[in-house]
């Protein structure tokens, strides 16, 4: 059973996840938030496997709650694991965020990534979509829209340089692997990425798995901003992936 909690100031919205999630089979929900603050409390409490965040609430915003709650989980799998927890490999993090956003808020979802969500999806997204993602970022995968994942890289594009955060070094990442992670930084699936390099959708997932291991990554949306700051995405014009 897939625990979630929704974190969102619209009662009306609220209401309309929570009978879409426990409608569905293996899902239920385990706590609705009005706003961050109650969010991180209900998060500590309930111990949800999927976060639903919208990003403005008042109190606290859905960035500072995700950062709050993805903390928190990495110290209980700390705890729980003799303080040997290693994300990128085993994905016992705890709770997962996925933020909810809408164009207007491309701003954002560099600053929600950062802050250890594991995804984030367009509120006008349908139901069956919205239940699948829960689904994979359940499962340890990250979702990233691609629509909203291309106009937030070529967002980092534009941006003027002293911006930027400081370059990431990839030391010890192969040639291939950094083709690889280049790719995922631009939003493509693993399948695009293995048409694009002529590969084997296994050898894909292979590089994407000592990829997350060698860069300390949590899962693919991390994978995105390490792929960003290491400035690999300035080599060259982004080109947009098939949506």
């Amino acid at each position: 059973m897939i625990r979630v909690l929704i974190a969102d100031d619209q009662a009306l919205v609220r209401g309309a996840f929570e009978v879409l999630v426990n409608s569905a089979p293996g899902m239920t929900v385990v706590g609705a938030a009005a706003d961050g603050v109650e969010a991180v409390e209900l998060a500590l409490r309930e111990a949800p496997d999927v976060v639903l965040m919208d990003v403005r609430m008042p109190k606290l915003d859905g960035i500072e709650a995700t950062r709050q709650i993805i903390a928190a989980s990495r110290k209980s799998a700390e705890v729980d694991a003799g303080g040997d927890s290693d994300c990128a490999e085993s994905r016992s993090c705890g709770a997962r965020v996925l933020i909810l956003t809408t164009f207007d808020l491309d701003e954002y979802v560099y600053a929600a990534l950062r802050a250890g969500a594991s995804g984030f999806l367009l509120k006008d997204t349908a139901p069956a979509q919205l239940l699948d993602a829960i689904t994979v970022v359940a499962a340890g995968e990250a979702l990233l829209a691609p629509t909203v994942t291309r106009r937030l890289i070529e967002q980092f594009s534009r941006s003027p340089q002293p911006s930027r955060a400081p370059r990431v070094s990839l030391d010890g990442v192969t040639d291939r692997e950094h083709e690889v992670l280049a790719l995922i930084g631009r939003g493509l699936s693993n399948a695009e990425i293995a048409e694009h390099l002529h590969l084997a959708s296994p050898t894909v997932k292979t590089h994407v798995s000592r990829l997350l291991m060698k860069l300390g990554a949590r899962d693919r949306a991390q994978l995105v901003i390490v792929a960003y700051e290491s400035g690999l995405l300035d080599q060259q014009p982004f080109p947009h992936a098939p949506s």
